[in-house]
């Protein structure tokens, strides 16, 4: 059986054979695999990495808030959920492991401020540091002003902050005004 970063495809394996397809069952029922979503099985040994395909479970998902917050160091709470941003008006079947918690955008909003980067191995779309302080300003009666706060003190310590980017994106996302305050507040 191969598997494809501890995650394997039950097309994938149809194509080797019947008894490969078999065997796959077998070890589902054996408890060696767990049923991630439909046709997608994980390899348990592996799912104790802190990482997870997310790109097989939610294709074109976008890691955000609290999960792009610690990716990129800027809180120091741990995320409850994978946070995992998609267009509006797409439907998405999450499984119940790993826990995903999608947030849905408008396209013109979804596409600001994304890049890609590799995380044990997994190749996954996350949004850049700016993009997520403007998040935690945005959202910041939802997540807490003391988190949306330790958010932009680490951003500013940082030695590589792009203040004219971020209050770009933040124009871009409608808090320019709010973060210019939060900002002249800080500096």
């Amino acid at each position: 059986m191969e598997t494809k970063n501890s995650f394997i495809s039950s097309a994938s394996v149809k194509v080797q054979g019947r008894t490969a397809y078999y065997k796959m069952l077998e070890a589902v029922r054996q408890g060696e695999l767990i049923q991630v979503c439909r046709g997608v099985y994980a390899n348990i040994d592996q799912l104790s990495a802190c990482m997870v395909d997310i790109e097989s479970i939610v294709p074109n998902g976008i890691l955000c808030l609290w999960s792009a917050w610690n990716i990129h160091q800027l809180t120091t709470s741990m995320p409850q959920a994978y946070h995992v941003a998609i267009k509006r008006d797409r439907k998405v079947k999450v499984p119940s492991f790993p826990k995903i918690e999608l947030h849905h955008y408008t396209s013109n909003i979804l596409e600001i401020g994304v890049m890609e980067k590799v995380i044990d191995g997994f190749k996954v779309k996350v949004y850049d540091v700016e993009r997520c302080v403007c998040d935690a300003v945005k959202f910041r009666n939802k997540v807490g002003i003391d988190v949306c706060s330790e958010i932009i003190d680490n951003y500013l310590s940082r030695p590589g902050r792009n203040i004219s980017k971020l209050m770009d994106y933040a124009r871009q996302l409608r808090v320019g005004n709010i973060l210019g305050n939060y900002l002249q507040m800080k500096l």
